[in-house]
């Protein structure tokens, strides 16, 4: 069983939950829009790393979209990152052997998240996106960087089965 990072609920709106999570450590990956990065990552932390030593699977797998707020520009980039096992600081993961593996430390935040099941098709992010984005304008939450989605299931998991999140960090 895969390990989910942890968290602690600071309020709902709606369907938005609110959620304050610890510092991270993360293994990111730069991609063209699809899933390639997974390979890099699941490579990483397989033992293409400094130590050879594996690195345990920590749910979620995180994915975002590498577009400027303030540009109404569309654009394939975007990242992949595997989240680093809990309680670990940047200096105890190992090196990446593969320089498109970035190993990144996020700090303690707060995240808006709206949950629903299923595949993650690109329509139904960008939806559960607007209705994330209206709920915070509705309550006068603002919404700090851009949104991503947060997938907790493995590839084979049937998808009325699958857990996943549209998050954005907010600054209340």
């Amino acid at each position: 069983m895969t390990e989910t990072i942890s968290y602690e609920i600071t309020g709902t709106s709606g369907e938005i939950e609110f959620r304050k999570y610890p510092a991270l450590v993360l293994a990111t990956v730069d991609s063209a829009g699809d899933d390639s990065g997974f390979n890099l990552l699941f490579a990483y932390i397989s033992g293409n790393n400094s130590t050879q030593n594996s690195i345990s699977m920590t749910a979620p797998v995180i994915t975002s979209q590498q577009i400027p707020m303030t540009a109404p520009v569309v654009s394939d980039a975007m990242s992949m990152s595997f989240v680093m096992p809990p309680g670990k600081k940047r200096d105890e993961i190992p090196d990446p052997l593969d320089s498109r593996v970035r190993i990144i430390s996020i700090p303690e935040r707060e995240v808006a998240v709206i949950r629903f099941r299923g595949y993650a098709p690109q329509d139904e992010v960008a939806a559960t996106e607007v209705r994330l984005r209206e709920g915070l304008e509705a309550t006068g939450i603002e919404p700090i960087g851009g949104p991503f989605l947060m997938r907790y299931n493995p590839p084979w998991t049937p998808g009325f089965l699958r857990r996943n999140e549209v998050g954005m960090e907010i600054k209340r």
